[in-house]
């Protein structure tokens, strides 16, 4: 990922904390309000960020990615993701701090699910972790199965009021956090690259698993890609820096606002076009000349 320009380093003094939030909640229930106000309740002062609530329901991989690419631009405080198929159960919740990254000590609570592990990653690993416990701070609930209200967005008020991680659990070894596997990334010959489609965005660009470098010189050096899946090609794209240079219903492939790879068409859906969605494998390979076309 791009390092964020020296705009977003912090300023001198101390940084306002904010609590940022990363959901599957959706917009349609009231369970976004509900985090809300029990941070405000405790913290009424702390401005709230809402990443979004838009992750597909019980994606923790979606979500894990989706928290990485903000991991860069997150403002000083605590982050809440929550994206927990596995509520209710045995599985622990979580504090950590990361080491690193635009802002010092970001924390971030959450399910030991895989889903804050890619984002406390890019921020250089995390420093120190505890599994929360109730400790008299957990809300009281009819049923287990809100722990965002009831467990995780308590911790980030405490958290975000100055509290320390170890007043809210019992410290746990970093290295024990529930990694996913990693998205498919893989050379099946000099002029060929398997890759999983990691996110496709409201416009329909198709966000792959690979950098530039990826499209090593032997693969790139015609400035076309075929894209296939399941042994099926699915489209010729070409290799441009914005948008504006395809022609209608062209095909290409460009990289991202995030230093991904990422498949688009002028002013329509590239998802849409190819029949890609998230966690699919593509097969991009080195375009004959004849298929190209004159130059």
């Amino acid at each position: 990922m791009p390092a964020p320009p020296k705009l977003l380093t912090p300023a001198a003094g101390p940084a306002t904390p904010v609590v940022s939030l990363l959901t599957d909640y959706g917009l349609e229930d009231g369970f976004v309000g509900a985090l809300h106000s029990v941070i405000r309740r405790a913290a009424p002062q702390v401005p709230i960020v809402d990443l979004t609530h838009g992750i597909a329901r019980q994606n923790v991989r979606a979500g894990a990615f989706a928290l990485a690419r903000a991991a860069l631009y997150l403002a000083a405080g605590v982050v809440v993701a929550v994206v927990d198929p596995g509520v209710g159960t045995e599985r622990r919740g979580v504090a950590a701090v990361a080491a690193g990254g635009p802002a010092p000590g970001i924390s971030f609570v959450g399910p030991d699910n895989g889903l804050l592990v890619p984002a406390l990653d890019a921020l250089g690993g995390a420093t120190a972790c505890v599994e929360l416990e109730d400790r008299g701070y957990w809300l009281k609930a009819a049923g287990p199965t809100f722990a965002g209200r009831d467990i995780f967005a308590p911790a980030a008020a405490l958290l975000v009021r100055g509290a320390s991680l170890e007043e809210l659990g019992r410290p746990v070894p970093p290295e024990t956090l529930l990694r996913l596997e990693p998205p498919v990334l893989r050379r099946l010959n000099a002029g060929s690259l398997e890759v999983e489609a990691t996110w496709v965005d409201t416009f329909g660009n198709v966000q792959l698993a690979a950098a530039p470098d990826d499209l090593d010189d032997d693969l790139g050096s015609v400035g076309h890609v075929v894209v296939s899946a399941a042994g099926e090609p699915l489209g010729l794209a070409r290799r441009v820096r914005a948008f504006a240079e395809l022609a209608t219903g062209e095909l290409g492939i460009f990289v991202d606002s995030y230093g991904h790879l990422a498949l688009c068409l002028n002013g329509a859906s590239a998802a849409e076009h190819l029949g890609t969605k998230e966690g699919d494998l593509l097969v991009l390979t080195r375009a004959a000349r004849s298929a190209i076309g004159p130059k």
